[in-house]
């Protein structure tokens, strides 16, 4: 996924950042202590260029939060924001948006980038009329540099805010967005690479080393962020028509919560080889427990250790409906990283979706597509 852990929860959106802002982190700070006047001292430049790291990051978190405040205000279900150092990207299909809410984003998207950049350069030219020249100057590079990211999401290039705009053109002259979705993120890809052609060639011709590490990284979370938005596509297209409920292992074995975990290994793990187990009581669904919560048991006080004393508890699980599709199942349980999800059926559980047995299903049938 090229991302780290989710950074929080906003508006019951869970933001998380691609690995890229690592980069990113370096690039700034190293361009703020290059531009800026060696009057200043290094340590001077080095703050600023820390400042604006955290103050670009801001804006863009700002940015993100309040688009997607807007669609969740317009019944968008909870989604997961990946934030790229140009912006957002969001897990959304067809089903879960309109051409409208897709028409409004973009636009919305566009807009606030132009309002932050006007609020940048407002407080610089406050701090300028006050004597901060220091913070003006940090200000004015940061709405300079915010001006940039603007101008770029007018690239009709998925999923940069131009891109979002055409694919919803598409959408709607075609009726398919999944093809629309496709196209504009080979565009999001075709761009990214002209950007890492320019690069490249401006460290060849113009030795403009600094610009083109920028260009070059710029053209590869291009590419990332529009592969990863083309993914999900595919997954819907190769498990298309295939629900939680086709896929479920129905042979996971349903145990007591009294269950010692000596008999468990003797009588399930030992026999059977399971590595995962579902706690009921009744029907009712209490908990999982799985191989690697027993082997934390040491083995003088496995006989005497029940299962609920180990297991996870149901309140701290994620779980799936019988009626969900597969292609989502497997995109949610590769962003959760969880190996095994449970399935309900009117509250009864069914089984679990291992989610090797998943992928080995998507990329069967993909290969079979071929």
């Amino acid at each position: 996924m090229g991302s780290v852990p989710d950074i929080g929860r906003f508006f019951r959106v869970r933001l998380r950042l691609h690995r890229g802002w690592g980069v990113a982190f370096v690039l700034i700070v190293v361009m703020v202590v290059t531009q800026f006047p060696e009057a200043y001292s290094i340590w001077l430049r080095v703050v600023l260029g820390i400042s604006a790291v955290l103050l670009f990051f801001a804006a863009l978190g700002v940015r993100e939060i309040t688009l997607n405040f807007l669609a969740l205000s317009r019944g968008v279900p909870e989604k997961r924001i990946t934030l790229f150092v140009f912006g957002g990207v969001s897990q959304l299909d067809g089903e879960e948006t309109t051409f409208l809410l897709e028409v409004l984003l973009a636009l919305a998207g566009l807009l606030a980038n132009m309002i932050i950049t006007g609020i940048l350069y407002l407080v610089y030219s406050v701090l300028v009329n006050t004597g901060s020249v220091v913070a003006g100057g940090l200000m004015l590079w940061s709405a300079f540099m915010y001006f940039m990211v603007a101008l770029f999401h007018f690239i009709p290039g998925f999923p940069l805010d131009g891109g979002r705009l055409v694919r919803a053109v598409l959408w709607k002259a075609t009726g398919d967005y999944d093809r629309a979705t496709t196209i504009m993120s080979w565009a999001g890809q075709g761009f990214g690479f002209l950007c890492i052609a320019g690069g490249l060639l401006s460290a060849a011709l113009a030795q403009d080393w600094l610009n083109a590490v920028v260009l070059v990284f710029i053209g590869w979370v291009l590419q990332i962020a529009a592969l990863q938005s083309y993914r999900p596509v595919v997954l819907r297209r190769v498990l298309r028509g295939i629900k939680a409920q086709d896929v479920v292992a129905r042979d996971c074995p349903l145990i007591s919560r009294e269950l010692s975990i000596s008999h468990l290994i003797h009588d399930y793990i030992l026999v059977g080889g399971q590595r995962y187990f579902i706690v009921t009581g009744g029907v009712r669904l209490e908990g999982v427990v799985s191989l690697r919560d027993i082997k934390k048991v040491p083995k003088k006080r496995r006989h005497s250790t029940t299962v609920d004393k180990i297991m996870v508890p149901a309140s701290e699980l994620r779980v799936t409906r019988a009626t969900q599709p597969a292609a989502s199942l497997l995109e949610q349980m590769n962003e959760w990283q969880i190996d095994y999800m449970p399935v309900l059926e009117r509250g009864k559980v069914i089984g679990v979706v291992v989610r090797d047995e998943l992928a080995l299903l998507a990329k069967t049938r993909a290969a079979v597509r071929k």
